[in-house]
């Protein structure tokens, strides 16, 4: 069955079984312990992820990760972030292999553990693996997940000119270039929907057939988008944290930001989660019941 017939649920009956969930299995609660873990590791990720940049020989590619954040976060969040990352920058190392960019990956994948265990339960299941095998998982995820980020912003900032850098050689026409700059958006958003169905796949200790694209990453990536924007909106026109709260402002922002991260990122977890346990109920042989990690 695939998991875009919801499990033989409809809309209505999968909110009401995933919004039960919210309440039973503490789902803010994990978000809090997430966001808790999230400001640790944001920072070394960046790094991480700013040397993975250094390896791709495109121009203001940094520049542009760091305008897509400008644009997403609040601007008191923003600044906080802009300002730190630079400072990260200047005292770590700038080449993927270097001390300081390892350093930063072993950082960063203490996040994913932490997202590991709150899919666990949200597919209710304990976690059998030995703890090695949990951190090569977090590592291998978190650079998967960043290469995948990485090569989606390449298409976002950089598709019409690779569009025309690959029509040259090949003598293909305007036309080809016109249709590659309409399809290179969708597969920038495919590839960062990868990256979450990844997540989603590798993260918890469950036996799962690999889909590209699942409605609970279809379901994160959009409620992040909306969320960062309206959080932005919010605070831009309604609400002055930093006349609020003084210098502070801004490190509350963003770590309000971090924990709503968390809680559309746990949504989209036990939305696949109740997909996957209804069509178990409705006899799909391949599905698992709650807290089955093989069926």
């Amino acid at each position: 069955m695939s998991p875009w017939q919801l499990g033989g649920l409809s809309l209505r009956e999968l909110g009401a079984r995933v919004w039960a969930n919210v309440e039973n299995e503490n789902l803010l609660n994990e978000a809090a312990a997430l966001s808790y873990y999230f400001i640790f590791s944001l920072f070394p990720a960046f790094l991480f992820v700013m040397a993975l940049l250094a390896v791709i020989p495109i121009p203001q590619l940094k520049d542009g990760l760091m305008g897509y954040i400008t644009d997403l976060l609040p601007p008191d969040a923003a600044s906080v972030v802009t300002k730190t990352v630079q400072e990260v920058l200047r005292g770590g190392g700038h080449g993927l292999l270097s001390i300081g960019a390892i350093l930063a990956l072993w950082s960063a994948s203490s996040a994913m553990s932490s997202v590991m265990d709150a899919l666990n339960v949200a597919y209710e299941v304990q976690d059998s693996r030995p703890w090695w095998r949990r951190r090569v998982i977090a590592i291998l995820l978190t650079v998967a997940f960043s290469l995948f980020l990485v090569l989606g912003l390449v298409l976002m900032m950089f598709g019409p000119a690779i569009g025309q850098a690959i029509a040259g050689p090949f003598g293909l026409g305007q036309h080809a270039v016109d249709v590659w700059n309409v399809v290179s958006v969708p597969i920038a958003l495919l590839l960062v929907l990868t990256g979450i169905s990844l997540v989603y796949y590798l993260a918890p200790d469950v036996e799962q057939r690999w889909q590209w694209v699942t409605p609970g990453a279809v379901f994160a990536v959009t409620a992040w988008v909306i969320m960062s924007l309206g959080l932005r909106f919010y605070t831009t026109h309604f609400a002055n944290y930093n006349a609020t709260y003084g210098s502070v402002g801004g490190i509350i922002l963003l770590l309000l930001w971090l924990y709503l991260t968390g809680v559309v990122l746990l949504l989209g977890a036990e939305i696949n989660s109740e997909i996957e346990q209804a069509a178990a109920l409705r006899g799909e042989p391949t599905a698992k019941a709650p807290g089955e990690k093989a069926a």
